[in-house]
């Protein structure tokens, strides 16, 4: 199954991850915002969906260091924590969006 929502480019400027939608939208993410919200088995208890990972631990200068596409569905990232196991299914990083309008979707 493909996702219906596309990425058309992903940008990495060190501790900020940038992504232009194939919609148009773009969304803005921190490094430290993205890994806190990693969903992998190591981050979050498969089965009753408890945050495994203490936030207070990731580092707030902790970069992006590289990312793969996994399929045409999600990504991968590389963090400079030695982290790599997350996917971020595209789906799921919308919903993380922080963007003005993306909050008010959210809130109505």
């Amino acid at each position: 199954m493909t996702s219906a929502i596309g990425v058309k480019e992903i940008t990495l400027d060190g501790q900020n991850v940038g992504v232009k939608w194939k919609d148009g939208h773009e969304s803005e993410f921190t490094a430290t915002f993205l890994r806190v919200n990693c969903s992998c088995a190591e981050c979050v208890e498969e089965w009753s969906q408890k945050q495994l990972l203490d936030p207070a631990s990731v580092p707030m200068d902790l970069r992006v260091e590289d990312y793969l596409t996994v399929g045409r569905y999600a990504v991968q990232f590389l963090w400079s924590d030695g982290h790599f196991t997350g996917i971020f299914p595209y789906e799921q990083m919308r919903a993380l969006c922080q963007c003005n309008e993306c909050k008010a979707a959210r809130d109505a």
